[in-house]
């Protein structure tokens, strides 16, 4: 199978390198192309002067415009499996090929990797876990099936649904939507225990100020995903 890691990367001037040289080393038999959204400090001069595979997005289109913007490249040239890996250095590449592994032997349309498995590892801020307890709730009670980390971003998905996130993707907050969206189709989930750290530079979108609008309209837009027709 043809497979891509997209890292997508807003102002991640002091992991990216490392993020990059930790796929090349640990996920081998997958390609990886860095979307580089429109950051201000020296992420893009970083993948310059290190020749990575990179797309420089012209002005800033969030995190769910610039995985979508991979989700496009990876359709477009032929690859069977696409996997976000965020630019911050939480996401462990290590889990890679065993996520891989999973979607292929059990016919997977989405592996997630999940912190809250096995509890190992970085397991987010109090306040963050207690908004991701409650996206697991509403999920289930929508769906019927239990998401244990719905706001993970590594995601591993297939050709089919990298065609359908292509076409259409949420902007912001995507992971709880876009699960959403594919479990009401009847596609397949499945969740593998994974260890996260702590992010290695840069800041969070979600500071804590903005925790209740995320939590309003990630919930509204879930629950339009569900009744969408």
């Amino acid at each position: 199978m043809k497979r891509l890691v997209i890292i997508p990367a807003y102002n991640e001037e002091e992991s990216i390198e490392n993020t990059v040289r930790s796929i090349q080393k640990n996920a081998k038999g997958f390609d990886y192309v860095v979307v580089n959204d429109c950051s201000t400090d020296r992420t893009a001069k970083i993948c310059e002067e290190n020749h990575f595979n990179y797309i420089d997005l012209p002005q800033n289109l969030g995190i769910g415009g610039a995985v979508q913007t991979g989700y496009l490249y990876g359709y477009r040239n032929g690859y069977d499996a696409a996997v976000q890996v965020d630019g911050d250095g939480q996401h462990d590449p290590a889990f890679l090929v065993q996520m891989a592994e999973c979607m292929e032997k059990e016919q997977m349309d989405m592996v997630i990797g999940s912190r809250f498995i096995e509890k190992q590892g970085f397991q987010s801020s109090t306040i963050r876990r207690v908004g991701i307890r409650y996206f697991t709730f509403l999920i289930k009670m929508l769906t019927g099936v239990t998401i244990t980390d719905p706001t993970s971003g590594l995601r591993l998905i297939n050709k089919d649904i990298m065609r359908m996130f292509a076409e259409r993707y949420p902007n912001d907050y995507p992971e709880p939507e876009s699960v959403v969206a594919i479990l009401r189709r009847g596609k397949k989930v499945r969740e593998i225990p994974v260890i996260m750290k702590e992010r290695s530079g840069g800041v969070s979108s979600i500071s804590p100020q903005k925790s209740v609008y995320y939590m309003i309209k990630v919930s509204l837009a879930i629950l339009i995903e569900r009744i969408r027709k």
